[in-house]
């Protein structure tokens, strides 16, 4: 067994070895796992703490958002969100130009951290898989003209990203959590109840 798991634990570890089918990151977030689950089960939500999803708007469907790809510069990507309160899972079902086959997912669990760690607050597991459409744009028909990038262009720099990602929902979770403001920010104030 000591042979095997010195041979399984190297001090250099090769790009692909590292980057290869899945890219799993987890934290610790000082925010009760209700709260932790309750954000990030709102999909309009990604736009405060992802790196480039911006305007969300519901699209035809209850549940489907488009958003604005800024990686993609104008790329719409569509997103739905799949929760299990019970479970603590959220997972989005979302892909690049169209809303037909959201083939990237991106799954998320979150754990009591007093299960786990002995103390309060969340750990929060996220895993995505390397789906062949990463590797090759199954709908080149869709695709916003001009653009040269593909999503999977990307996929050796998402451990990187979504590391920084999930320090943004940390910093987010636990400041609201530790000034006692709503998990989900402030309502916006509508126009009619401004006043001068």
């Amino acid at each position: 067994m000591q042979n095997l798991c010195l041979e399984l634990t190297h001090s250099v570890y090769p790009h692909d070895q590292i980057y290869g089918d899945y890219c799993p990151i987890q934290g610790y977030i000082n925010c009760p796992p209700e709260d932790t689950f309750q954000y990030l089960a709102d999909t309009k939500k990604l736009a405060e703490w992802t790196y480039s999803l911006r305007n969300p708007m519901l699209h035809g469907e209850p549940d489907l958002y488009r958003f604005t790809d800024q990686i993609g510069g104008t790329t719409p990507c569509f997103c739905r969100t799949v929760a299990n309160r019970e479970a603590l899972t959220v997972d989005y079902h979302c892909a690049w130009d169209q809303p037909d086959h959201l083939w990237m997912i991106y799954l998320m669990r979150v754990v009591p951290a007093q299960l786990v760690l002995d103390k309060p607050g969340s750990v929060v597991l996220w895993v995505n898989c390397h789906h062949p459409f990463y590797t090759r744009n199954p709908y080149p028909e869709t695709a916003v003209p001009g653009r040269n990038f593909w999503v999977g262009d990307a996929w050796p720099m998402f451990y990187a990203g979504h590391t920084v990602e999930l320090q943004n929902l940390k910093l987010i979770l636990e400041h609201r959590h530790a000034h006692g403001l709503p998990v989900l920010g402030t309502p916006a104030v509508a126009a009619s109840e401004v006043t001068a």
